[in-house]
């Protein structure tokens, strides 16, 4: 075992290409394989005989054989190394990282034709922790969100991490950016769309109206903007919008405890504003 471990680690750290990630699990790299939106380097597997995972690993270099993405079988200390002990599932995949994408790029939705399904975006003020950043793009992706719209400056970019934590939904839903968070909101106001924003706290808002995410009726394309894990929403960005959400408590709170994480307050709003879609129609 000895005496390949020299040129095994040479391996694994002389080729790696410049400016690339290292993806890692299961569904971050069986999704980045399949969609292909990033350049792809290699693909490392765990040196496994027999056992769970197996099959999925065997899938796994099928699919970057048909990609042309060169496969590694490595020990499982060498993939710990590669992702500094974060939990790969025996998979890691060397990829380029994945950009936002630009609004200016992107092909404007027809809703506002008669008889077109209801639209909802997801916009995302200064969202810093990359696990609610995948937390919070997995359940948008589920529940239905037509577009994830995160501000540039001040949050956390679309790495490996927010790939894991989002069980790959970051690899086959388009994630936007803007530079200018209200010029997006007043502009989209002035086309017609319903701006909403969420709020733990109704006592923080002033000049801005405040109701419970049950009575929000969805009548016309619509953002619902989530703010930053510790400050929430900037006046500015509250100033933006048409009314407030929130989640009503289910008892009286504990002070210090009186608030939701902010990708399972999320999961919570969107949910209550996509059954309406449920109910409505096609």
């Amino acid at each position: 075992a000895g005496k390949g471990k020299g040129p095994e680690r040479k391996a694994l750290t002389l080729e790696r290409t410049k400016g690339s990630e290292i993806l890692f699990g299961v569904a971050p790299c069986w999704l980045a394989l399949s969609r292909a939106r990033r350049a792809l380097f290699r693909l490392f597997l765990k040196e496994q005989r027999g056992g769970p995972g197996r099959p999925v690993r065997a899938e796994l270099a099928l699919q970057a054989a048909a990609r042309g993405v060169p496969v590694l079988h490595v020990p499982g200390r060498a993939l710990d190394a590669l992702c500094r002990g974060r939990p790969h599932q025996g998979v890691c995949l060397e990829a380029a990282p994945l950009p936002f994408r630009s609004l200016r790029d992107a092909e404007e939705p027809r809703h506002a034709e008669s008889g077109a399904p209801q639209v909802l975006w997801l916009v995302l003020e200064h969202i810093q922790d990359p696990m609610n950043l995948g937390a919070l793009l997995r359940s948008a992706y589920f529940l239905g969100v037509d577009r994830v719209v995160a501000t540039r400056g001040n949050s956390c970019p679309l790495t490996p991490i927010v790939s894991k934590a989002s069980a790959g939904a970051m690899e086959v839903f388009d994630v936007y950016s803007t530079d200018d968070l209200q010029g997006f909101l007043k502009a989209k106001s002035a086309e017609g769309w319903e701006v909403v924003g969420t709020v733990s706290r109704p006592e923080d808002v002033e000049d801005v109206p405040v109701i419970s995410c049950s009575e929000f009726q969805w009548d016309k394309p619509l953002i619902v903007v989530i703010g930053s894990e510790g400050q929430g929403l900037s006046l500015e960005t509250q100033l933006q919008c048409q009314q407030m959400l929130a989640i009503p408590p289910g008892r009286a709170l504990h002070p210090g405890l009186d608030s939701l994480n902010v990708s399972v307050a999320a999961g919570i709003l969107l949910h209550s504003i996509c059954s309406q879609k449920r109910r409505h129609g096609d």
